[in-house]
């Protein structure tokens, strides 16, 4: 089964860095009282500029919202519903990447599931790089082309 291919930081392209850079710069803003569990994520628009989101908790679990969720909506947000890439930042324990969630994973694919998404930790070493298809092959989304 093909899951992506772990590749190191230093060795992506320019564009991809910026992009993780980003992901565990906003994964700070992280309001995460109740899990203490921070993510970061920043999507490239299509037209090249960068939509950042965090994770917001909620005492009223769950009605706090995913950091995969807040990037892309705040890009849709201006205007912007065409995706070329989105990292993901998180420091889980006992896993090498965090992947998003079932909900995230819907939400992703309803925009662009033929774009890589990029996975790391906050220390930025390894990445594991995966198209969204990958992560929801079953999606209701899927086009012929994809």
């Amino acid at each position: 089964m093909d899951v992506g291919e772990i590749i190191d930081f230093a060795d992506l392209d320019v564009e991809i860095q910026e992009l993780i850079r980003e992901s565990v710069s906003v994964r700070e803003n992280s309001y995460a009282p109740y899990s203490k569990f921070k993510v970061g994520v920043a999507v490239r628009c299509a037209d090249g500029s960068i939509s950042r989101g965090c994770n917001v908790e909620n005492a009223a679990f769950p009605a706090g919202v995913c950091a995969e969720v807040t990037a892309i909506a705040g890009a849709v947000s201006e205007g912007k519903r065409k995706f070329t890439a989105l990292a993901v930042a998180a420091d889980q324990e006992n896993t090498p990447f965090t992947t998003p969630c079932g909900m995230c994973r819907q939400f992703i694919s309803e925009f662009s599931d033929d774009m890589f998404i990029y996975l790391s930790k906050t220390e930025m070493k390894k990445v594991l790089r995966i198209k969204a298809n990958k992560l929801f092959p079953l999606s209701p989304f899927r086009t012929e082309a994809s």
